[in-house]
């Protein structure tokens, strides 16, 4: 058949630039050469693009065919494969449902086999692959912008207020939770509010929305049936030297502390019964469990990171770590 040689082609393309180097870029680098789009520029931005990327898709297809538990083989993953070459918006659920699909088949989460850090692994390399490959494309396509925002260079604000960002975000949060449970807790947020930062508006609000939704969910929940007032839940922006450190912190119970080393594998939920996804595209309060480690990946991306304290019987604090040098190269997997 005719189909024969053109796939070994393609495949031997494939394993041709997915065994080239990556070349990772830091936030800095981008503000600086983002400020100044001139002709020249905005080439050689094109020009590396049409290099990078082919090498980064390469190897994540070279890693999506050799997955263990026969997790390449999931509908899920097969109908994510197909729809990548045409839109890849839903990457992220569509393979959330391939994984709890393979939960199903591995019998839930309470004893994961031995081999299953390989799957964790990879998604994460997966999914680290996926934000670089969109913050490039998407800081060059925004840099064509004729007349942007003051202080915005491509999709990096200089001059971002995390207060406003933690309020859009959880006005976003508390609207999802009225409208599963009709009513959420309140939201506090403490800092200064004229301290600004460069740092991408779309991330920083992605991330504060996941973590301020799952205080709002854990209060909510165990004050529903409650004669008590449920508390608020608080956010707390720190203006450090090297951080911008922002805490979460609910009185939503707590997480037992078995439960903690697991809270940021793609294997777990707290969410008993998660959403099909098929046809399925509005934002539940909790769902596939992948909330926070895609969360993690999205501030290690720019050398920040994510930590959980728990307190069973209390609630739960979440520490965000945002770099401020601006000099970490991508973490490329």
């Amino acid at each position: 058949m005719a189909s024969e040689p053109v796939a070994r082609a393609v495949a031997e393309e494939v394993a041709r630039w997915g065994g080239m180097r990556q070349t990772g870029v830091s936030l800095r680098y981008m503000t600086e050469f983002g400020a100044r789009p001139t002709e020249r520029n905005l080439l050689l931005s094109a020009q590396f693009l049409h290099k990078e990327l082919p090498i980064r898709i390469a190897r994540r297809a070279l890693d999506l065919d050799s997955l263990p538990f026969g997790l390449s083989h999931k509908p899920a993953v097969l109908k994510m494969i197909k729809m990548i070459r045409v839109r890849h918006t839903n990457v992220v659920p569509t393979m959330a449902l391939g994984v709890q699909q393979l939960k199903k088949d591995l019998g839930g989460t309470k004893a994961f086999p031995s081999g299953i850090n390989e799957i964790h692994q990879f998604l994460d390399r997966f999914y680290m692959s996926r934000i670089g490959i969109r913050m490039l494309i998407g800081q060059h396509v925004a840099l064509h912008d004729p007349d942007p925002e003051p202080g915005v260079i491509g999709l990096i604000n200089t001059r971002l207020s995390p207060m406003l960002v933690a309020r859009l975000a959880s006005e976003d949060a508390r609207a999802i939770c009225m409208r599963e449970y009709g009513s959420a807790p309140d939201v506090n947020i403490y800092g200064h509010p004229d301290f600004t930062f460069p740092y991408v508006t779309i991330h920083l609000h992605l991330m504060m929305f996941e973590l301020v939704k799952n205080s709002l969910r854990a209060v909510q929940e165990r004050f529903m049936n409650s004669d008590k007032h449920a508390p608020p839940v608080r956010i707390i922006v720190a203006d450090g030297a090297e951080d911008v450190t922002i805490k979460i912190s609910d009185e939503g119970g707590g997480i037992p502390r078995s439960g903690l080393p697991r809270i940021f594998t793609y294997l777990y939920s707290t969410a008993e019964h998660p959403p099909d996804l098929d046809g399925h595209n509005g934002v539940t309060m909790a769902g596939y469990g992948y909330g926070l480690p895609i969360s993690r990946l999205y501030a290690r991306y720019f050398g920040g990171d994510l930590q959980i304290i728990s307190m069973e019987g209390y609630g739960t604090d979440a520490y965000l770590h945002l770099s401020r040098l601006g000099d970490s190269e991508e973490p490329l997997p």
